[in-house]
């Protein structure tokens, strides 16, 4: 006989460990929260105390009317496709709760059935939690607009509904809107930074717009802040932009970049970037410099190095670069300006001393031949008699080299 749907939940609740609100909040009161993971399948994070995993089965609309502390959202109707990502320890103790616990009794038998070792249905849900008075989180509110435009954030388990409402609660301030800063401009407000301030002190010019994405032609002349604020209100209209129309220097750095979460370095001189070095590390604000590798040549690449950038050049810009150092190594040779070259002996080296100013660098010497052959043993040599082993010995006419001349002075006088 098939059991009614009442009968199908009692049987489940028969087959599965229920848990009672008290001892949860017992659990949860006395442990800090933090992620599973770092972050949550689509919300806040699991709780972390007492090896607990706390799970909202609930709807997004049940979520945002309030939740347990340090639950995590995962909706019953994506539970199997996003548990892993907010539990991946399939032997942590996991609790999952609902409105009334109907809905987490299914829940976790599910999970029972994927291989979660320990997993409890909290008795009553949330409505049994409020009962006993316990404390309940209300999110901040999304607007459908929000929630359509960042639903792909959503569904990423490293940002989530938590991540993002961190986002708009985040205050980025962005150094230069010129080529590093423009797009960086325009993924920061696409992405939902709720507070990004934007200094520069330029205006838009025709010889800008092949690279500073974030102006426009109908925009030249204009102001680099206001240009870049409507691009970015364009975008996404819960950005706000906060305009600094002047040049950043000692007087004025500290009172700029206090109060950001983050400095985007988008500048472009290296003497404002030392200042914002230490300005940012006396106020330990985070700093994330753009990579300039062909500026100001070796000077701008050793600063990078030991001030801002404290990273190996990149192997593909070496490797760009050696070609460039080799025909300047010869040019300044050949100019005279290295004096001898290594192996230069004598008149060798004279004749290179010699070398008009103007005079281009030698040809490169072609390879020799049999240059990797292999040396055996030294062989027998009569000094001044016999010649080195050589390729091609005897000549059209029957002579053969030097050993002819060698004979006749030596024996015929």
């Amino acid at each position: 006989m098939t059991p009614s749907g009442a009968e199908y939940i009692r049987q489940i609740k028969e087959q599965i460990t229920e848990v009672d609100p008290s001892e949860v909040h017992e659990l949860l009161d006395g442990a800090p929260t933090a992620g599973a993971n770092g972050a949550s399948a689509n919300g806040a994070s699991a709780h972390a105390g007492a090896d607990i995993a706390l799970i909202d089965v609930r709807e997004s609309e049940e979520w945002d009317a309030g939740h347990l502390p340090g639950a995590t959202h995962v909706p019953r109707g994506y539970l199997e496709s996003r548990i892993e990502g907010a539990v991946p320890d399939r032997d942590r103790r996991v609790v999952i709760y609902c409105a009334s616990g109907t809905r987490s009794a299914l829940a976790a038998k599910t999970l029972a059935d994927l291989g979660y070792s320990d997993v409890q249905s909290m008795t009553g849900g949330i409505t049994l939690w409020k009962d006993r008075g316990y404390e309940v989180d209300t999110p901040r509110r999304l607007t459908a607009d929000q929630r359509e435009r960042y639903s792909r954030h959503f569904l990423l388990p490293e940002i989530g509904q938590a991540g993002q409402e961190k986002l708009l609660d985040a205050k980025v301030l962005l150094l230069g809107a010129g080529g590093l800063g423009a797009p960086a401009a325009l993924y920061l407000a696409a992405a939902g930074v709720g507070t990004i301030g934007v200094i520069d002190n330029d205006v838009v010019d025709l010889s800008n717009l092949q690279r500073q994405v974030i102006h426009t032609t109908g925009r030249i002349g204009e102001k680099k802040v206001d240009s870049a604020e409507e691009t970015m209100k364009a975008i996404n209209p819960d950005v706000n932009v906060v305009k600094y129309d002047f040049r950043m220097d000692a007087s004025n750095i500290m009172d700029v970049i206090t109060g950001y979460d983050v400095i985007v370095d988008g500048l472009d001189n290296f003497p404002t970037r030392y200042l914002l070095n230490d300005a940012s590390v006396r106020l330990q604000i985070p700093v994330v410099s753009a990579s300039i590798l062909g500026f100001d040549g070796q000077l701008g690449l050793q600063a990078l190095r030991r001030a801002v950038l404290p990273l190996p050049v990149p192997g593909p810009a070496a490797r760009r670069a050696r070609p460039e150092l080799r025909r300047q190594r010869r040019a300044r040779r050949a100019a005279g300006h290295d004096g001898a070259a290594a192996g230069d002996r004598g008149h060798q080296a004279d004749r290179r001393h010699r070398r008009a100013a103007g005079r281009p660098a030698a040809a490169l010497r072609g390879p020799r031949r049999h240059v990797h052959r292999a040396q055996g043993p030294p062989r027998p040599r009569v000094p001044g008699v016999l010649a080195p082993a050589r390729g091609h010995l005897r000549r059209g006419d029957g002579r053969v080299p030097r050993l002819r001349g060698v004979l006749r002075r030596r024996w015929l006088g």
